[in-house]
């Protein structure tokens, strides 16, 4: 890897950290695309497209640097829980994910002057049953609304409330760290 400049298309702070956890040095760019997705797409492929989208308006600049782009989605019961509006949005979005199993799906795209990969992968989450208490002190003492369904598995939340977990951890907070690792090996 020390022959890219990996550049990270993403503004999340976690993905930068992930990065970083395994040792790589990401140089964060900014992409700026309208995340909208065909309504015929299915729910499962939605973050392979929009990391894609992403990646199409990312520039390598040059023939070292390397762009990452990813999109996480959280899906329950065939829908798809983006990033809440509001409190009221991550409210809701808590009180359903509540006692259930949910996807979160992250697409990721590599990206350099020569080639684009892209990979999603999926982690199963299991909460326990979340109280109303509970979840109002998660919205009063975290940042819900920059995060797919309104919570951070690293958090107080995830802490107290994570019964079970099928998959990659590092794919809940925003990027599959060692399926990405893989990635980057072949590209």
């Amino acid at each position: 890897m020390k022959n890219w400049n990996i550049l990270l298309a993403s503004q999340s702070p976690r993905r930068k950290q992930l990065l970083e956890m395994i040792d790589l040095s990401p140089t964060i760019i900014r992409v700026d695309v309208e995340e909208v997705y065909p309504a015929d797409l299915p729910l499962s492929e939605v973050p392979l497209f929009l990391s894609q989208l992403k990646a199409k308006s990312a520039e390598a600049i040059h023939d070292d640097d390397l762009v990452i782009t990813a999109d996480t989605v959280v899906i329950l019961e065939n829908e798809l829980l983006g990033k809440p509006k509001n409190m009221a949005e991550a409210h809701e979005m808590l009180q359903k994910l509540s006692a259930k199993t949910h996807q979160v799906i992250t697409g990721v795209t590599l990206k350099s002057n020569r080639k684009i990969q892209s990979f999603s992968e999926v982690t199963r989450v299991t909460f326990q049953e979340l109280t109303p208490s509970e979840i109002t002190y998660y919205l009063s003492q975290y940042q819900p609304l920059d995060k797919a369904g309104s919570y951070g598995i690293q958090e107080w939340i995830g802490g107290i409330g994570m019964k079970n977990i099928e998959g990659c951890f590092y794919n809940v907070m925003g990027l599959p760290t060692s399926r990405l690792f893989q990635e980057l090996k072949s590209f």
